[in-house]
């Protein structure tokens, strides 16, 4: 098989910026080193030549000077409300190849609300929602307690507490206040979905026609040839119920090699099919490419009715911790082989191999 010249391109959170007013949760979506040389020794054991290059503005010089085939694209970037997409955009100036998602669709994703506009219009399940960019606007008729407060732009649970569940306006505009003014953007309030949280990892590119929305008719073919799902993944929160009853960023990041995750879920299997049909219109509709990871909630008020919460194309692929590496390793799938089944895939999408 040919051999390639590949840059790893990640954010390290000892090179982040520091500023004043910043959150202490600030850089938690940002990679360790340990990450970033497990990436770089698995793409070197594909037989690639791999270097790591940060991705902030040096990238324009350090890019050029290495020369890459591809990049491994991982970077959260630092500033702004598109800031995963910034560089990728500067590769494509470049003209240089890179995995994972294009501009359009890592700007979008990052924007939460935004995505769950483009789901509603492809009438797929998610919650119903409304973006707060001032603490005092009216709440719509339709949103009805308890509710969920994040912030609309950020990953890794930031921002995600036991206090995001709200039940009354007095907790909501209090919740809503504190997403405004710690992390300086607009706040997500969607319905609580009260049931089980559940991740689908894929790998892959659709093929063949792509329908805009899901068909009427429930028995037409289902469309996602090109994907290879992996096992959907639990995380068993009922050892931390008195202090996190969600999927928190203490949780995620702080105890995460404490965790119980159930990887395959403890799923009927006409459950994990629609799991697996709903992530490829969500991969569809919003553009994806390569690799993501979708997360649902399972409605334990609606006959575990699932909803759709968010698609990261950017998943996390710290060996050992991050939820899509765990579901690779469920399906035998090591962590050098994931990482070169993406780089595979991106190399297959633009005819390098």
């Amino acid at each position: 098989m040919k051999k390639f010249r590949v840059a790893l391109l990640a954010n390290l959170k000892k090179n982040a910026p520091h500023f004043e007013g910043m959150s202490e949760d600030q850089w938690a979506d940002l990679d360790s080193e340990r990450t970033v040389n497990a990436l770089v020794e698995a793409i070197r054991a594909g037989g690639h030549t791999c270097e790591f290059l940060e991705g902030d503005v040096t990238i324009l010089d350090t890019v050029r000077k290495f020369k890459p085939d591809i990049c491994f694209n991982i970077c959260e970037g630092h500033y702004g409300d598109a800031r995963e997409a910034q560089v990728p955009a500067i590769l494509e100036m470049l003209r240089i190849p890179y995995t994972g998602s294009k501009v359009l669709t890592l700007a979008l994703a990052l924007e939460k609300g935004m995505t769950k506009r483009i789901l509603s219009y492809h009438e797929l399940p998610t919650p119903p929602f409304q973006v707060f960019e001032r603490v005092d606007e009216p709440l719509s008729e339709e949103m009805t307690f308890p509710l969920f407060v994040k912030p609309s732009r950020e990953g890794t649970g930031m921002g995600v507490s036991a206090k995001s569940i709200v039940h009354n306006e007095a907790e909501l505009r209090e919740q809503v206040e504190f997403i405004i003014k710690k992390y300086h953007q607009t706040a997500l309030v969607e319905r609580y979905i009260r049931g089980r949280e559940i991740t689908v990892g894929v790998v892959g590119n659709l093929v063949g026609p792509v329908a805009r929305r899901l068909p009427v008719d429930e028995g037409a073919p289902r469309i996602q040839a090109g994907l290879r799902f992996l096992p959907p993944m639990e995380v068993d929160l009922q050892p931390f119920e008195d202090s996190d009853i969600v999927y928190s960023n203490r949780l995620k990041v702080d105890l995460a090699d404490q965790l119980n995750y159930l990887c395959p879920a403890p799923l009927d299997e006409d459950v994990v099919d629609d799991l697996n049909w709903y992530t490829a219109a969500v991969f569809r509709v919003t553009g994806a490419l390569d690799v993501s990871r979708v997360d649902f909630r399972l409605d334990a008020d609606n006959n575990w009715e699932p909803y759709i919460l968010e698609i990261n194309p950017l998943p996390g692929l710290s060996p050992g911790i991050s939820d899509l590496v765990i579901e690779a390793e469920a399906d035998g799938i090591s962590h050098t082989e994931l990482v070169n089944m993406i780089l595979d895939t991106a190399l297959k999408r633009y005819g390098m191999i």
